[in-house]
């Protein structure tokens, strides 16, 4: 298939601006009273944010692809230094989620720990999973109930951080609040709220991409089976088949006020769901599950995306819910099935037209269609700034250069392609 608007770049443009993007996050980091770095959601903000969403857990891992990209010791040296920051504050936070609270800091920890040799995050991250397992209420751990802030986000951290037990810990409790739908299961995302979501990241596919995951690793056949029951429960609200994959937000629509009922980045629509798909597809002999993958792809290349075709379709650069997040599948997909590379050129010939690039470095700001000025600051983390842009243009950069599609630290929530791994640089 070739992609509307395909056209070529430059790839040594394309890694000089994400080389403007670094020295941009890097410049941005306030240093802490123990001489640790660390990020705020925006150069304005005055909190310091150590959450994997939006803040430090989020920036090490951009900074752990540069110095494993360029081979460059000062990457890794403020991997280090975040790192510091982040060991400080495991105990100070209210929150034990993967993407907003103590289970994301502990992943990263360990990241830094097995990638760099960190004792002091490896222990860090030890102390803070024995944290998130000590406030266990039996049942949850706060308000929300999914991948992003609840139950599905920590057993799947606590999986990849090494605790197995607590990952189980935190899944089983699926097993007695699965609600039943005609054609699988689904859970509320929070109590109280009648709308069930759907995709991945408040929603159903989300918890599936977690009992899969942590099902499989565990030998946990109830687990894994119902991770199957909820994706068939989504799958059988797909509205663009037989060729493409379209599942609305929510049933009912949660907040139809100010939530756009069909969407197609990886939070709420088909650039996610396929992540999901792909996971049940190295998990099981099922042809269902690349076919799906496939119809997502359909989907989201017929979109129209990345053009902004109306006020609020597709007005965000990021990893979460825009083009970057978009670019992460389709670098999937090439290192995986050899796709063309045609629509991968498309977004990033985007990413590179609406960077700002100055004498600061270069940053991405997202738009706010229902406010003015709707230019909004640029941010600095993984889901809606510069972590997340410039970590997928660098692996962008790679594949188009013949190197190595994985990254330097996977995602949770984002299948890895199986290649030979690099060295591994230890730090004394």
């Amino acid at each position: 298939m070739t992609a509307p608007g395909a056209t070529d770049v430059d790839v040594d443009e394309v890694e000089g601006l994400a080389v403007d993007g670094l020295r941009w996050l890097i410049e941005t980091a306030r240093e802490t009273s123990r001489g640790g770095l660390a990020w705020t959601t925006s150069p304005s903000d005055d909190e310091l944010d150590p959450m994997l969403y939006s803040g430090t857990s989020g920036n090490v891992p951009v900074l752990l692809e540069a110095w494993r990209h360029f081979g460059d010791d000062s990457y890794a040296d403020a991997a280090l230094s975040a790192g510091r920051s982040l060991a400080d504050a495991v105990d100070g936070i209210d929150d034990d989620s993967l993407y907003f609270g103590r289970t994301g800091m502990a992943l990263v920890l360990r990241a830094l720990h097995e990638e760099l040799g960190d004792t002091l995050a490896g222990a860090a991250a030890d102390r803070a999973l024995e944290r998130v397992r000590s406030r266990f209420d039996g049942t949850r751990w706060g308000e929300l109930f999914e991948l992003m802030g609840g139950n599905a986000g920590i057993g799947l951290g606590a999986l990849l951080a090494g605790d197995a037990e607590l990952a189980v810990l935190a899944m089983e409790p699926y097993l007695r609040t699965a609600e039943q739908t005609p054609a699988g299961v689904h859970w509320a995302h929070r109590p109280g709220i009648e709308p069930r979501l759907h995709h991945i990241s408040h929603g159903t596919l989300g918890i599936v991409l977690a009992l899969a995951r942590v099902g499989e690793a565990t030998g946990r056949a109830d687990l894994f089976e119902l991770a199957l029951a909820g994706a068939a429960g989504v799958v059988a609200r797909d509205e663009a088949g037989p060729e493409g994959f379209l599942v609305p937000h929510s049933t009912p629509q949660h907040r139809p006020d100010v939530v756009e009922p069909i969407s197609y980045g990886w939070c709420h629509g088909p650039a996610g769901d396929a992540q999901v798909f792909r996971l049940l597809r190295d998990s099981t002999a099922d042809p269902v599950w690349p076919a799906l993958a496939d119809r997502c792809w359909h989907t989201v290349i017929g979109s129209g995306l990345p053009q902004r075709l109306r006020p609020g379709f597709w007005d965000n650069n990021g990893r979460c819910c825009g083009t970057a997040g978009v670019l992460a599948l389709a670098l999937d997909r090439i290192a995986e099935q050899q796709d063309p590379t045609d629509f991968a050129h498309v977004l990033v010939a985007d990413l590179v037209a609406r960077a700002t690039r100055d004498r600061d470095g270069a940053r991405w700001s997202n738009v706010e269609h229902r406010v003015a000025p709707n230019d909004l600051e640029p941010r600095t983390g993984w889901a809606m700034g510069n972590a997340g842009i410039v970590r997928e243009l660098l692996r962008f950069v790679r594949l188009s250069r013949g190197g190595d599609p994985r990254y330097a630290f996977a995602w949770p929530d984002q299948p890895p392609v199986t290649v030979q791994a690099p060295g591994r640089r230890q730090v004394p």
